[in-house]
C-alpha cells in the first residue's frame, strides 16, 4: 500500500494530442515517457522520485495496452541492468532512483553500459536529493557523470521544459549512442503546471519482439580488446556526436538582452530560483524579463565550447550559479574561456557559497556581490536582515526527525534501551529507514550508518574478545534493507564469515522510509506483485542457525528478553532476530478509512487508546524517555501540593499500547490505563455501562465510608 495512491491521476496519461495535461512534475515525466515510446522502464523508490515509481505502479494496465514493461526492481543495480535491452536493440528504456546513494548502488551496470554504449535510447532518471530538504549526503550527479561521460540534463523547473527534456533525452542518447542521465530536484518533482500533451506512441519495436529476435555484437561487450576501443569510440564519436546534437537543437537556452559587459551562467534546475533572486534585485520580473543576459544549461554535461565562447564573449565577467561543490561546471568554463583567447572573468565560488543549497536568497546575496564587484551602477544598498534575538530564537521550538505515533519499531529501542541497562552499552551498526531515527532522543542508539541493507556488514569487523567482554556488536536493518541488499551482503557475509553479532531485522510489511511500497515479505495481497515470502525463510535459506521471529514488536518483555538472550548465549555465529508488526501509517491508511464509512452508516465501532491516571502518575517522565511517542506529553499536576507536571496521552493516540508496555516491563509507576471507546453502541453495550459505572460507584462509596470512619 503506497504512501499516496495515483490511480485518478493515471486516467490523465491517456491524453492525446492537443489537449491540455496538468498535474505534477513526476506525472509530466511519466507522460513524456509514453509519447515517447518508451519500451520498458524500471527503479528503486526514493525521494524525490518515489512517486515516480508509485505513478507506473497504478498505471500498470495503461502500460499493458501499450505494450510497455515496467518493474518495480530489487535494487537501483537491478534497474540499471534493465539498460542492456537498450545496448544492442532499438528499445527506449528509462530507469529512475533517488540520487547519488541510488547511482553509488547502479555504478558497475552503469559503467559498463556507458563503456559499450547503446543503439535505442537509455535514459537515466535521478532524483537529484541535494540540499535543506535531502536526507542524505550531500553529493550531486555531476561528478558520476563526468566520470563514466554520459550526458547530463538539468532542465528548467516548469512542465514544458522537463516534457521536452525526456523527448530530447532520449534522441541524444541515440544520437550518441551515450546513456543520458536527467535530475529532478525536489520541486521539479512536486511543482505543478501544464503542458500541451501528445499522443501516447506503442515502442516500434517491444522487449518480447527483441527477445523473440536475438542479437549480439562483441564490440558493445565490455571485454578486452573492445573495452579499450570504447574510450577512443567515447572521445572520437560519441562526444562529439552530444556535442552537436545539443548545439544543433539548441537544448541549451538564452534569456535578457543579446549584449552586455556581464552575464549569467546558471544550472537549468536552479534558473526559478535565479529570476526570484533577481526579481528581488529589481533586475527582473515574475516572467523572466532580465536585464542580465542569461546562458541557461539545460544540459550540464558536456558543456558546449562554440555556445561558451559566443556568450562569454565581449562580457568582462560572467557569474556561474552552480549549486554545490566541486565546482565542476566553473572548471570547465574557465578552461574554454581560456582556449578561446577571450579575456572573460569566471566569478563563481568567490561570491557564491561552496556548499549548501541555492535558494532564491542564497542567489540574491551572490549576485548582489557580484554587481558591485562588476557592475556598481545595477547594484544597490541592500537591506540587512537582522537575526532574530537569542532570547526569541529559543522559543522555537526543535522539530527533529523521530518515529510517528504507534510506530511498532518503537518498543523495539526499548527493549534495547532496557537491556542496555542490564549488559551495558553495545556497538550499535544501524541501517537507512524510519529505525535509523533511533539515533536521536530520547533513544539515542546507533554508532555508524553505513548503506542501505548495510546495518550488519557495518557491524562485521567487531568480533567478540576476552579483551572487550565479549561483548557483541548489534546490527540493525529494515526490511526493505534486508530484500534490498541486506540478505547478501549481511546476512549471507555473516554466515560466511561466522561473524559472532546479533542483527535485528525491523519487518513492517512494506519499504515505508520510501513510502510505503511492497516488498517481498509484505503481507499485504499484491495482484501484480509476489508478496508473502518470509524472511525468515530466506535467512535460514542463507545458513542462519540461530533464529528469532517475533511477530508483536509491541510485547516489549519479549523484546527485550529474546535480545538479551542473542546477546548472552554460548553459540557463536551469527544471531538474528525477526521483530513483525506493521508500520502503523500503512496501517491507519487502511484502517481509518474503513471506520469513518462504518460510522457513518451508523455501525458499531470500537478504538482503543491509553490515559494517565493524573492522581498515580509520579512526574518522574520515564515512560517518556523510554517511549518518546509524540502523543505522550505532559499536563501540568492536578494535585496543588505536588509542582512536577504529570504524563498525559493526547487524543492522536492510536491505542497502540506501548507506554503502558513500557511501564510494565521496566517496572514504572501503574498510572497507564487502557480505554475502549465506542462509536455507535449497542443496547447492550449501553448495559453493560450503565452496570459498570453501578458496581464502580458503589465501591467508591462504600471506600469513601470507610474512609470517613477510620477519620473518627
Amino acid at each position: 500500500m503506497a504512501e499516496r495512491s495515483f490511480k485518478a491521476e493515471v486516467k490523465k496519461l491517456e491524453a492525446g494530442a492537443g489537449e491540455i495535461f496538468s498535474g505534477e512534475g513526476i506525472l509530466a515525466v511519466t507522460k513524456a515517457l509514453l509519447q515517447s515510446g518508451v519500451a520498458y522502464v524500471g527503479g528503486y523508490q526514493g525521494s524525490p522520485i518515489s512517486h515516480l515509481m508509485d505513478v507506473f505502479a497504478d498505471a500498470n494496465d495503461l502500460l499493458a495496452s501499450l505494450d510497455v514493461h515496467f518493474e518495480t526492481s530489487a535494487s537501483e543495480a537491478t534497474a540499471a541492468a534493465m539498460l542492456a535491452a537498450s545496448v544492442n536493440y532499438p528499445l527506449r528504456g528509462a530507469v529512475a532512483w533517488k540520487s547519488v546513494v541510488g547511482t553509488n548502488v547502479a555504478s558497475d551496470a552503469l559503467s559498463n553500459v556507458a563503456s559499450g554504449g547503446v543503439t535505442g535510447g537509455a535514459l537515466i532518471i535521478v532524483g537529484e536529493d541535494y540540499g535543506e530538504g535531502s536526507s542524505i549526503m550531500q553529493e550531486r550527479t555531476h561528478a558520476f557523470a563526468m566520470k563514466s561521460q554520459m550526458w547530463l540534463l538539468d532542465p528548467r523547473p516548469n512542465l514544458p521544459s522537463i516534457v521536452e527534456a525526456v523527448e530530447q533525452g532520449f534522441l541524444l542518447s541515440e544520437a550518441s549512442s551515450t546513456p543520458v542521465m536527467l535530475q529532478l530536484r525536489v520541486r521539479s518533482c512536486h511543482m505543478t503546471g501544464d503542458f500541451i500533451a501528445k499522443d501516447n506512441i506503442r515502442p516500434p519495436l517491444t522487449v518480447a519482439q527483441a527477445a523473440a529476435a536475438p542479437k549480439r555484437d562483441l564490440d558493445r561487450i565490455v571485454l578486452p580488446p573492445a573495452n579499450f576501443l570504447h574510450e577512443h569510440e567515447k572521445i572520437e564519436k560519441r562526444w562529439p556526436a552530444g556535442i552537436a546534437y545539443v548545439r544543433d537543437n539548441r537544448l541549451n537556452e538564452w534569456f535578457g538582452p543579446g549584449e552586455g559587459d556581464i552575464g549569467i551562467i546558471v544550472q537549468g534546475g536552479l534558473y526559478n530560483n535565479l529570476n526570484r533572486a533577481q526579481e528581488l534585485l529589481g533586475l527582473s520580473n515574475a516572467y523572466g524579463d532580465s536585464d542580465i543576459p542569461i546562458y541557461c544549461l539545460n544540459v550540464a554535461y558536456p558543456l558546449i565550447p562554440e555556445e561558451v565562447a559566443d556568450f562569454c564573449r565581449g562580457k568582462r565577467a560572467v557569474l556561474v550559479i552552480e549549486e554545490g561543490q566541486p565546482e565542476f561546471i566553473e572548471h570547465e568554463l574557465n578552461t574554454l574561456v581560456r582556449r578561446a583567447d577571450l579575456q572573460t572573468r569566471i566569478v563563481g565560488k568567490d561570491v557564491m557559497p561552496r556548499a549548501g543549497e541555492y535558494s532564491g536568497q542564497v542567489i540574491k546575496d551572490g549576485i548582489a556581490k557580484f554587481l558591485r564587484a562588476w557592475a556598481p551602477s545595477m547594484a544597490f544598498a541592500e537591506t540587512v536582515q537582522t537575526p532574530l534575538a537569542p532570547a526569541v530564537a529559543a522559543e522555537i521550538p526543535q522539530r527533529p526527525a523521530g518515529f510517528c505515533t504507534g510506530c511498532p519499531e518503537r518498543p523495539i529501542f526499548t527493549a534495547m534501551k532496557l537491556v542496555e541497562r542490564e549488559l551495558g552499552p553495545s556497538h550499535v551498526s544501524a541501517d537507512i529507514g524510519c529505525h535509523l531515527f533511533s539515533i536521536l532522543p530520547p533513544f539515542n542508539i546507533g554508532n555508524t550508518t553505513m548503506g542501505y541493507g548495510l546495518g550488519s556488514a557495518g557491524a562485521s569487523a567487531f568480533r567478540p574478545s576476552a579483551a572487550s567482554g565479549d561483548k557483541r556488536a548489534i546490527a540493525v536493518m529494515g526490511d526493505g534493507g534486508f530484500w534490498h541488499n541486506g540478505l547478501t551482503s549481511g546476512i549471507g557475509n555473516a554466515v560466511f564469515n561466522k561473524d559472532d553479532t546479533v542483527t535485528l531485522i525491523v519487518d513492517n510489511g512494506y519499504s515505508a522510509a520510501t513510502g510505503g511500497q511492497d516488498i517481498p515479505s509484505s503481507r499485504a495481497d499484491n495482484k501484480d506483485r509476489v508478496t508473502k515470502t518470509p524472511i525468515e525463510k530466506a535467512v535460514r535459506g542463507v545458513g542462519a542457525t540461530w533464529v528469532r521471529a517475533i511477530d508483536n514488536t509491541y510485547d516489549i518483555a519479549r523484546m527485550r528478553d529474546t535480545l538479551r538472550e542473542a546477546m548472552t548465549t554460548p553459540e557463536k555465529g551469527p544471531k538474528v532476530i525477526i521483530a513483525q508488526s506493521e508500520c502503523m501509517l500503512n496501517k491507519q491508511r487502511r484502517e481509518k478509512p474503513l471506520a469513518t464509512k462504518a460510522m457513518k452508516a451508523g455501525k458499531r465501532v470500537v478504538r482503543e487508546r491509553f490515559g494517565v491516571d493524573p492522581d498515580t502518575c509520579t512526574g518522574d517522565h520515564s515512560c517518556i524517555r523510554l517511549s518518546g511517542c509524540p502523543s505522550l506529553s505532559i499536563k501540568p499536576n492536578p494535585d496543588p501540593l505536588r509542582q512536577d507536571p504529570v504524563a498525559h496521552v493526547d487524543n492522536s493516540c492510536v491505542g497502540c499500547g506501548v507506554c503502558g508496555e513500557v511501564s510494565h516491563a521496566a517496572v514504572l509507576c501503574p498510572s497507564f490505563y487502557k480505554a475502549r471507546i465506542t462509536v455507535n453502541p449497542t443496547g447492550w453495550d449501553r448495559f453493560k455501562y450503565r452496570a459498570r459505572q453501578a458496581v464502580i460507584g458503589f465501591v467508591q462509596k462504600r471506600d469513601d465510608r470507610a474512609r470517613a470512619a477510620r477519620a473518627f
